[in-house]
């Protein structure tokens, strides 16, 4: 028995153009375009704050903020912040970050200068 395998043929090249290219190509109207939409609280021209941006003003409260309350603001796990605060805040953009325990919290807040020694001393020794 013959069958015309054209037809078949057809239909399966006509499902596949109808197909999309990819399961994560866009779709639809909006697909083409290439304007990226942004809260109404944020106005033209400016930036929604970056996780970055939100521990950095909570670290320059005056009383500082908690390794919870960050990982609040950011939705890290407590290693991540404390990776941001060593990797980051020290390191990277050189601020001075001061950590003091309050109970069974630690409070970290960047402050402008270093704290002078209760003796008056410096930390580092001068060449003789």
């Amino acid at each position: 028995m013959i069958t015309n395998r054209s037809e078949g043929d057809g239909a399966k090249l006509e499902a596949l153009a109808a197909r999309p290219a990819s399961r994560n190509a866009p779709q639809g109207p909006k697909a083409a375009s290439k304007t990226k939409i942004r809260p109404r609280h944020v106005k033209q021209g400016q930036r929604t704050p970056s996780k970055q941006d939100r521990v950095l003003a909570m670290l320059r409260q005056k009383d500082g903020t908690t390794t919870p309350a960050l990982m609040k603001a950011t939705g890290w796990q407590q290693h991540s912040v404390r990776g941001f605060l060593s990797g980051v805040v020290r390191n990277k953009l050189k601020l001075k970050l001061v950590s003091t325990k309050v109970g069974d919290q630690r409070l970290y807040r960047i402050v402008d200068k270093a704290p002078a020694k209760a003796d008056g001393r410096r930390t580092k020794r001068q060449p003789a």
